[in-house]
């Protein structure tokens, strides 16, 4: 019963590294990367759909992304959602078969602003985890009367070192995006 609230809290903690991995990938860097355009929503026919689904996306240059739509019609829905998203300053140039999406230089400003915004999504990401902790330790104070104190107080030393190995991913990923941001 142990192992299974342990097994537990360990695979959602993962997956809420994972989370926030992800998270970090869509705050730009100076490059132009299809991972920024993943969850850009374009309204199509009325209804909102990842651009992933509606276009190939290429990168030919450093800070160019090309966007190939699978159905032309969804050219201007699709330079709109890119126009639209916020933390991107993307300005998106449309020839009538492709979008085409020039990334501009980041200043030093604004590459800080992004670094905050980043600290402020690993934070969040930590509190996840942290709070999937406390639900896995809740869940074994119910064990309590079935286990014996012994027992409790090994799983929650276990609960605790897991819990500190997904922080410390968390910052580990931190410390990568930021490195990456104020490169120049």
């Amino acid at each position: 019963m142990i192992a299974d609230v342990l097994t537990d809290a360990g695979t959602r903690m993962d997956r809420a590294v994972e989370a926030a991995k992800d998270d970090f990938a869509t705050v730009r860097t100076g490059r132009a990367n299809p991972q920024l355009f993943q969850r850009i929503m374009v309204d199509y026919y009325g209804s909102p759909t990842p651009l992933a689904q509606l276009a190939s996306l290429n990168n030919p240059e450093a800070r160019t992304l090309v966007i190939n739509p699978y159905d032309k019609s969804a050219l201007k829905a699709i330079e709109q959602a890119i126009r639209d998203a916020p933390n991107l300053g993307a300005n998106p140039t449309n020839d009538g078969m492709i979008v085409r999406v020039t990334m501009p230089e980041l200043t030093e400003e604004r590459r800080k602003e992004f670094v905050k915004l980043v600290r402020a999504k690993a934070e969040d990401a930590k509190v996840h985890v942290r709070g999937i902790r406390r639900k896995a330790k809740d869940d074994l104070d119910a064990l309590k009367s079935d286990i014996g104190e012994d027992e409790l107080a090994r799983a929650e030393k276990e609960l605790d070192a897991l819990t500190r190995a997904h922080v410390d991913q968390i910052d580990e990923a931190l410390k990568r995006k930021e490195a990456e941001l104020l490169e120049v």
